[in-house]
């Protein structure tokens, strides 16, 4: 391997920042770039990191043309597209195309992700635990189903989900049948995304995020995590991409070998068996049920924020990713820190609707918080100026405290966050990550 090894990262928020700093820990990698990316990212690094704002993630030419600037066809330069859209759209066949070394699924793997309908399906062809499920593409059909289910059942709780990307905020809870037609009318804000749609049942229980380096019949397991989607404490307020969470997801323990059995080992045997061999991140969107876990979703990357949270106690990810590149991967071995971590996103106020007030305001405290021991900072949306830090999206930053529990992980992650301010008073972050796993911890949760 040269010993000026480029990676280009190919994401724009916190994930990117996390899997950068993933790199950044191989002895060889001299130099990395992230794009889209934002300024936050390049800040307190121990090697040269490079944004690039011309990488859009929509257009795979655009990354095309990013990787030609910074790096050239040498054999172990590489390119890890790590975003939905960027897969979706096919930047790792337009990458492998034009030569290069390109890290993640193509655009035709990525459908277990890109088309829940058809997902759904796959899971129902092999056997994988699932709510029951309808698949429309009309509203009056739509409407016709769910009159029928609460003419049944007036209190049932069901999802109405986009069939396409929605940047994790396709997924709508119904609990009357008033609210499910909103809901259905509601999937037309995700555009094309939103043509097709799921409607499925609601599933009660503790959910939690698992990952695997996939290729082909070969896999590794490489942890898990527990994300918070809604805006406010206590699971309430607006579907968000994600407020935070925590690793390990204790609700995971006594049935982590059927999860690989039931949701990994059948996704990858099923999708290699019908001729979509798998290369990458398979991520499993789970959720316990009684003592077996069912599938809420599959997605074809790292989750954000939940890469924050599982990247960081893998101590040798590059070095796995290089081996399934090189057709290693089987009985790779997947070492671990055994830290307990904690993540709280910090948002503008407003976020998930209207935050343009908060746009440009400054945020005080960063560079406090990323000298604290037992704390890594992830940056999602920061610009800078003259070395300080402005508001420049809706989810802003990710703190993620570490500790050999939940309780001291979570504790140090909120002294972090006390430090943290925006002009205005305009930062809004949930106070309850890792609440749960804490007290279960403690035993005061069972």
């Amino acid at each position: 391997m040269p010993e000026d090894l480029t990676v280009v990262i190919v994401d724009g928020g916190g994930r990117g920042h996390a899997i950068s700093e993933a790199w950044e820990s191989h002895p060889e990698v001299k130099r990395i770039i992230v794009t889209p990316g934002n300024d936050g990212i390049a800040y307190n690094r121990q090697k040269e990191v490079v944004i690039d704002r011309r990488g859009n993630l929509k257009d795979a030419d655009s990354i095309l043309e990013v990787a030609r600037r910074h790096i050239g066809l040498r054999e172990r330069h590489l390119v890890d597209v790590a975003q939905d859209d960027a897969i979706a759209a096919g930047t790792v066949n337009k990458l492998r195309a034009a030569g290069y070394n390109a890290f993640g699924p193509t655009a035709e793997q990525a459908w277990i992700e890109s088309h829940k309908g058809h997902s759904r399906d796959f899971m129902e062809r092999h056997g994988i635990p699932h709510p029951d499920y309808r698949i429309f593409d009309s509203e009056d059909d739509a409407i016709a189903y769910v009159r029928r289910v609460y003419e049944k059942n007036p209190k049932k709780a069901m999802y109405v989900k986009a069939s396409g990307l929605a940047q994790g905020k396709g997924a709508l809870m119904a609990e009357s049948f008033d609210q499910a037609i909103g809901r259905i009318y509601a999937m037309k804000s995700f555009g094309a995304s939103g043509h097709n749609f799921v409607i499925e049942d609601a599933l009660f229980g503790g959910e939690f995020s698992a990952f695997a380096l996939v290729n082909g019949q070969d896999y590794v397991l490489l942890g898990n995590a527990q994300d918070n989607k809604l805006s406010e404490d206590g699971d309430k307020g607006q579907q968000t991409g994600g407020m935070g969470g925590n690793s390990p997801a204790m609700v995971t323990m006594g049935i982590e070998d059927a999860v690989d059995r039931e949701l990994f080992r059948k996704a990858i045997e099923g999708m290699w068996g019908e001729g979509y061999s798998y290369e990458g991140i398979l991520y499993v969107g789970g959720i316990r049920v009684g003592d077996d876990p069912w599938n809420i979703e599959y997605n074809a990357r790292w989750g954000d924020p939940e890469a924050q949270l599982v990247l960081p106690s893998l101590r040798n990810y590059p070095h796995m990713v290089l081996d399934s590149m090189n057709g290693k991967l089987k009985g790779a071995a997947v070492l671990k820190d055994g830290k307990a971590r904690v993540g709280v996103v910090g948002v503008s106020k407003g976020y998930p609707g209207d935050y343009s007030a908060v746009r440009g305001k400054e945020i005080y405290g960063i560079k406090e918080v990323a000298e604290m021991p037992n704390i890594r900072f992830y940056s999602a949306g920061i610009s800078m100026h003259d070395g300080r830090f402005y508001a420049d999206g809706g989810r802003l930053f990710m703190v993620v405290g570490e500790g050999n529990n939940i309780p001291e992980a979570r504790d140090r992650a909120y002294d972090a966050m006390n430090y943290i301010s925006i002009e205005g008073g305009d930062l809004h972050y949930r106070r309850d990550m890792g609440r749960r796993d804490a007290e279960r911890f403690l035993g005061i949760l069972v």
